[in-house]
């Protein structure tokens, strides 16, 4: 063997170096996927939800015993309010929250958990980006990634942490560089109509029925309000069908008005009916509103339970309009087509120290005007009225048909109340031809739902609005459509943009690899030194040896 194949022999043993520094795993394309930040918006000068839209930030979950400056990936079954404030606590970067594509399917318990979180997350303002995204197969691989390193990195073992930070990858997860701004020109549309009485209309006494079309949840996008408030929004439309078919035969007509209206903003204090109720009020000479008001029927939250919750925010005298309702609605219940329903009065005063008033009806009886809500509901704070979870999936549509029916019923009942003296305590009048349309209120409910409508997402020519406003047209007089937008100088809400976004995972190596890796490159330069000054002696032993041999 020569000098020079031995030389080749060694050269061959540092090959290793190189060829590890070239095999070095590479980072993954980066993967992009649609994001939906949490609410923000200020009211009454008082700031709500997420205030902040920019992400940058590596991955975590809550295994880490260090949050800080991470981007914290939890699912819906990791979430707590307890680990929403150990989030904040740490000052964790942002929050990823993962939400299954069907919510239904999570279980009851994980259900409610999410929704007293998140009605404490509403309650509250904070700087730290928060975000939801719709599960999907490469976003739970990440997350499971991230679970993995953050469990390694809680390890007790110093060995464990030190190799999970070298072997282990991160995800660097980036949206976009616009942080949120006010949306200017904000809309709020609220519309009316009515069914005029028989005689002259102004010296009617006229009810009113009113629902808040818009819905609301941790995130806006993700808030499609299936119960809060689609099913009050189908219920009016179907009473003011079968309603219209009523008067608009002159031998039928009540000698009631019937006033309807579908308010915007309702889940921000029911922002639009106060417009309304002022516009009607304070700048108008003549108005329904202002002559003789029956009484002012609120629908909200209807297509569950067996029980009709009245809320009122004085108890209704004897004698009264609304007095003579409820007394019609508790008849009706007792028909043997409605067993099992119930009617209950609730009372509860207006708490003008809150921010948002618990139910619609208040913004009335703060003008004196006699109204109440009807709703499955027995208190405002339950979480479905203003969550991501109220979706299709979870409305009752035959218990939406009955509701529909047992008001309908009862509101015949009090329209028709001398005519209905000669006729049978048992007789419904909407049936046959007249019955409630269970198909229809089911195509309304899946129309209302089919996109989100959280106020900040619904312009003033939004398609769905018009749609509402075509069918007023069709059944109803009179028909108005009021567009409300806050006072420039003192507005009394605002919404913030940056609601959807789209979130980049990038695979990173952590921070510490970058010092491993200097140490082994380090180490294999200072080893191809030493070869390089021990060249001379070596040559010349090869070539000893290699002579040696050859004797």
């Amino acid at each position: 063997m020569s000098c020079h194949s031995l030389l080749g022999s060694y050269s061959a043993k540092m090959l290793p170096g190189p060829l590890l520094l070239i095999c070095l795993p590479v980072a993954l394309s980066a993967l992009q996927f649609p994001v939906y930040r949490m609410q923000e918006y200020s009211l009454r000068g008082h700031s709500h939800g997420c205030r902040n839209a920019l992400v940058q930030a590596e991955s975590r979950t809550l295994e880490a015993e260090l949050l800080t400056r991470h981007c914290i990936i939890m699912r819906l079954a990791d979430f707590s309010t307890d680990r929403w404030y150990q989030a904040l606590s740490q000052s964790a970067g942002a929050l990823l929250i993962l939400v299954p594509e069907t919510l239904s399917g999570a279980p009851q318990g994980q259900q409610q958990g999410f929704l007293e979180g998140e009605m404490e997350m509403l309650r509250n303002d904070t700087w730290v980006p928060i975000y939801f995204a719709v599960e999907q197969e490469e976003l739970l691989s990440v997350y499971e990634e991230s679970k993995s390193v953050s469990q390694v990195l809680s390890s007790s073992s110093a060995l464990q942490v030190m190799l999970g930070l070298v072997m282990g990858n991160g995800f660097q997860m980036v949206t976009g560089e616009t942080q949120s701004q006010p949306i200017s020109n904000s809309a709020i549309v609220t519309m009316e109509g009515q069914l005029r009485g028989r005689g002259e209309p102004e010296e009617l006494p006229t009810v009113v029925i009113v629902a808040h079309y818009d819905s609301a949840g941790a995130a806006p996008w993700l808030a499609f309000g299936a119960d809060s408030n689609g099913s009050g929004v189908a219920v009016l439309l179907e009473i003011m069908r079968l309603f219209h078919r009523l008067y608009r035969d002159p031998l039928s007509q009540p000698r009631y008005n019937l006033l309807f209206s579908l308010t915007g903003a309702g889940k921000f204090s029911y922002y639009g009916s106060k417009r309304w109720i002022e516009e009607h009020l304070d700048h108008l000479e003549s108005s329904p509103l202002h002559e003789n008001v029956a009484f002012v029927l609120c629908l909200d939250t209807l297509a569950n339970g067996d029980t009709l919750h009245i809320h009122a925010s004085r108890p209704p005298q004897e004698g009264t309009a609304q007095w003579d309702f409820i007394r019609d609605l508790e008849s009706v219940i007792k028909l043997p087509q409605f067993q099992g329903v119930d009617v209950s009065l609730i009372h509860k005063k207006i708490n003008l120290g809150e921010d948002i008033l618990a139910w619609e009806h208040e913004q009335f009886s703060l003008r004196r005007i006699p109204a109440f809500t009807v709703s499955h509901l027995s208190s405002h704070q339950l979480g479905l009225k203003s969550s991501i979870l109220d979706t299709r999936s979870q409305v009752d549509t035959e218990k939406l048909r009955r509701n529909t029916h047992v008001l309908l019923e009862a509101l015949a009942r009090f329209l028709y109340k001398e005519p209905m003296k000669a006729i049978p305590e048992d007789f419904l009048i909407f049936q046959g031809e007249m019955e409630v349309d269970g198909s229809r209120l089911t195509a309304t409910l899946d129309w209302l739902v089919a996109q989100p409508r959280a106020a900040q997402l619904l312009g003033e020519k939004h398609p769905l609005l018009i749609t509402m406003e075509t069918l007023f047209r069709r059944y109803l007089r009179d028909t108005k459509r009021h567009v409300f937008r806050p006072d420039e100088s003192d507005p009394e809400f605002v919404f913030y943009d940056q609601l959807k976004q789209t979130m980049t995972s990038h695979r990173v190596k952590p921070p510490v690899f970058d010092l491993f890796m200097a140490f082994l490159i380090a180490g294999y330069l200072a080893l191809t030194h030493q070869a390089v000054q021990s060249f001379g002696p070596l040559y010349r032993y090869a070539c000893l040896v290699a002579r040696q041999k050859r004797k």
